[in-house]
């Protein structure tokens, strides 16, 4: 069973940056896809920032430019470093990650108020 533990959350004023970080219980390098995805509340669960095991990325258009997704292999940790945060970057946010089959943290909160 693999486990993915996500971390970093918090409240942080508008304008501001926060490192969520994603904690893999085996070794990422042999995951197809890691990625980050939020559900605010009373809203749907998106995708917010992906990285296939080939480098590439994907982003949801509204963080493009704000927020990047990056992993530490030799760390089995997935990173999202998110910058000018706005109120409605707040919500729940989860670590998802491919390899036989699909598998999700339990998230962390990210909360962006003054």
């Amino acid at each position: 069973q693999v486990q993915l533990v996500e971390s970093g959350g918090g409240l942080v004023q508008p304008g501001g940056s926060l490192r969520l970080s994603c904690a893999a219980s085996r070794s990422i390098f042999s995951f197809a896809v890691m990625a980050w995805y939020r559900q605010a509340p009373g809203k749907q669960r998106e995708l917010v920032a992906a990285l296939t095991s080939g480098g590439s990325t994907n982003y949801a258009d509204s963080v493009k430019g704000r927020f990047t997704i990056s992993r530490d292999n030799a760390k089995n940790t997935v990173y999202l470093q998110m910058n000018s945060l706005k109120p409605d970057d707040t919500a729940d946010y989860y670590c998802y990650g491919v390899l036989d089959t699909s598998y999700w943290g339990q998230g962390t909160q990210v909360t962006v108020s003054s």
